[in-house]
């Protein structure tokens, strides 16, 4: 069963030799003013962009909050060349229990797009929720027209298991369409069934 005591005790910070995912800080708040302030990162997800640096530093607390709440963490996605500059964001959140399934999400800045960062945050966070979290299922809900998030979740070992119908109501978008992208721990190597 998913063990969310040890992700909740402190936040971890993942590495890999190209990136890290760290807790985002208010010290990053010109990095994510930079991510929520553009609309080309939020065409596809159900988050409104941001304006005003004042909100997104309460945004940051939230974060401090939902990890406290056990309800979902971020990390921000910074590369090892440059590890205090945030390029990214990357999320886990929807912790079901009797599923023992967790929810991911992520977006990046455009400047970052096609260098396979998302892929391998995508990575890094698969291998962490699978080994550290013991989750059996790990999935992602993608609208149908972002196929480069779905190219992601392919070249992760992802799955798509279907389309959901005016599935959810999301800020500034409406009902949408979310298609639904998993991967269990029987499809991981090395980590096995975890019903």
């Amino acid at each position: 069963m998913m063990n969310t005591g040890k992700l909740f005790t402190n936040q971890a910070v993942l590495e890999s030799d190209m990136l890290i995912l760290r807790p985002v800080t208010p010290e990053d708040i010109e990095e994510v003013f930079a991510l929520y302030s553009n609309e080309r990162i939020f065409e596809f997800c159900g988050i409104l962009n941001h304006k005003n640096k004042a909100t997104l530093l309460k945004a940051i607390g939230h974060f401090e909050r939902d990890f406290r709440a056990q309800t979902r963490i971020k990390w921000g996605i910074a590369r090892q060349a440059d590890p205090a500059r945030i390029v990214g964001i990357i999320e886990a959140t929807g912790f079901n229990k009797p599923v023992n399934q967790v929810t991911v999400g992520c977006f990046l800045h455009p400047d970052f797009w096609h260098q396979g960062i998302a892929s391998e945050a995508l990575r890094i966070l698969t291998a962490y929720l699978f080994e550290q979290g013991e989750f059996n299922r790990v999935q992602a809900e993608v609208m149908p027209a972002n196929l480069h998030s779905k190219k992601v979740l392919l070249k992760n070992g992802y799955r798509l298991e279907g389309t959901l119908r005016q599935a959810n109501l999301w800020p500034g978008k409406g009902l949408v369409d979310l298609e639904i992208y998993a991967i269990l721990a029987c499809d991981n190597p090395g980590t096995g069934s975890r019903e």
